[in-house]
């Protein structure tokens, strides 16, 4: 990669902190003397302290260091390309935060290197950049100013900013007096028309409503085709497949993975930071279930039989569930009650193997297992709960609701049904449909009909 291509580069960056520890107190007037004459010199050795470390090792745990360092961000090195758009993942406190501060100059590194080429926007909290005594106009102004924009640049955006934003009516209202959603809306408004080279996004988004959600995702699309530099920080996976080319993955300050969307996700899913793809009781004593039947497993499946959390929306999905059945002469239904990450229910899967339909089944254990196609489910989170119930009598043997869970992730790579379109998909399920278009060319009379319309 040539240095002109690239827009951020990190090379061994670390951030540390030093965390505050109790005051001792004094239980004698002679010792709170003492050490009232001792403080100036005491508070100059705790503020040297704030900032230097020493020699700490990067490859030291933090259990053998001082226990009042905190690493934040450790030894992290990476280049980002101009144009590019990269999404930054990983749990709370993985240190994304902070990184995302240090690129956009507001605290330094403890050690290492940024190198960052073009004009940066960054959208780090509610309002930031904002002077609360000013009002929605100043502020819009003030931030185009500090982004080293003139002022004829600034007023061929202003509209766009205002009408993206939805506050005109309190354009000349002090910002103060803006609620957190009106602030995140205009702040985002100057962020992204504003033109910054490079924009940084933090989570900040969640904070409002879904509709303005939508909107944000489909305007960083459009800052992503312009060939500007997007970094995302968001614990939507949806939206950062939709959005991102490349995936950071984070965990205690480090660096974990980076590379594409599908595979940096399911990473970050299946090693635990994410949500539960299989469920196991091996007491039978503590299983869910009667003195018939017993629940033993459920857990989500590939196509060669590996439990993941995270499928492909083109590959199938298998959900499988392990029981016992204890007590012979029962015709046992099992199904599935799927469900998303909306609370809206997807279907009722019951089973309908041939083999064991209308049939009594004896004791055993017995695996059975529901095949969800490619190219049905929409992206997000789809919840599973299992039951098992006799039909006759109609006997509820055992319910386990949303016991299971998996994210379907989409791409604009391949053959996804949502072909080349990178907005947003509402809807429960994207089946890939039959889509058959017949042509012919209109007649002159048609033209000139239209034509003279």
């Amino acid at each position: 990669m040539k240095d002109r291509d690239v827009a951020i580069k990190v090379e061994n960056v670390s951030k540390i902190y030093r965390i505050g520890l109790k005051e001792q107190s004094h239980d004698s007037l002679g010792r709170s003397l003492l050490e009232f004459a001792r403080s100036p010199l005491k508070n100059y050795r705790k503020y040297r302290s704030l900032y230097e470390f020493g020699d700490l090792d990067v490859n030291t745990s933090n259990d053998e260091e001082d226990s009042s360092i905190l690493w934040a961000v450790r030894d992290l090195s990476f280049e980002i390309e101009r144009g590019s758009v990269v999404g930054i993942i990983g749990t709370n406190g993985a240190g994304k935060s902070t990184l995302l501060k240090m690129l956009s100059k507001i605290t330094p590194p403890t050690r290492g290197m940024i190198t960052i080429k073009g004009r940066v926007s960054s959208l780090l909290e509610v309002g930031t950049g904002f002077h609360k005594e000013l009002t929605g106009r100043e502020n819009v102004f003030l931030n185009g100013t500090v982004l080293g924009m003139r002022k004829k640049e600034i007023d061929r955006k202003f509209d766009e900013i205002v009408d993206f934003s939805g506050v005109e009516k309190f354009l000349d209202t002090p910002v103060k007096r803006y609620s957190s959603g009106m602030r995140i809306r205009l702040a985002f408004a100057v962020a992204a028309y504003l033109e910054p080279e490079i924009l940084i996004i933090d989570e900040v988004l969640a904070v409002g409503d879904a509709a303005f959600q939508r909107k944000c995702l489909n305007k960083m699309q459009d800052v992503g085709k312009e060939g500007r530099t997007v970094l995302f920080v968001s614990h939507n996976m949806p939206a950062i497949t939709r959005l991102c080319e490349r995936v950071i993955l984070l965990n205690e300050g480090r660096l974990i993975q980076d590379g594409t969307p599908h595979d940096v996700i399911n990473t970050y899913l299946n090693e635990g930071h994410g949500i539960a793809a299989s469920k196991e009781w091996r007491s039978i004593e503590q299983s869910p279930g009667d003195d018939a039947v017993r629940l033993r497993a459920v857990r989500i499946i590939s196509k060669d039989g590996v439990t993941s959390d995270a499928v492909d929306i083109r590959q199938p999905v298998g959900i499988e569930m392990t029981y016992d059945v204890l007590e012979s002469g029962r015709v046992l239904m099992p199904y599935y009650n799927i469900g998303n990450d909306q609370g809206v229910k997807i279907c009722t899967a019951i089973d309908q193997d041939s083999e064991w339909r209308g049939r009594a089944r004896p004791e055993g254990r017995y695996v059975s297992t529901a095949w969800i196609p490619g190219n049905l489910l929409s992206e997000g989170i789809v919840y599973v709960g299992a039951v098992i119930r006799t039909t006759e009598p109609n006997t509820l043997h055992c319910r386990e609701r949303e016991i299971v869970a998996f994210h379907v992730i989409d791409s604009l790579e391949g053959d996804s049904v949502r072909g080349d379109y990178a907005g947003d998909l509402s809807g429960v399920i994207r089946p890939a449909l039959e889509w058959n278009t017949k042509y012919e060319p209109l007649g002159d009379q048609v033209r000139s009909k239209v034509s003279a319309g």
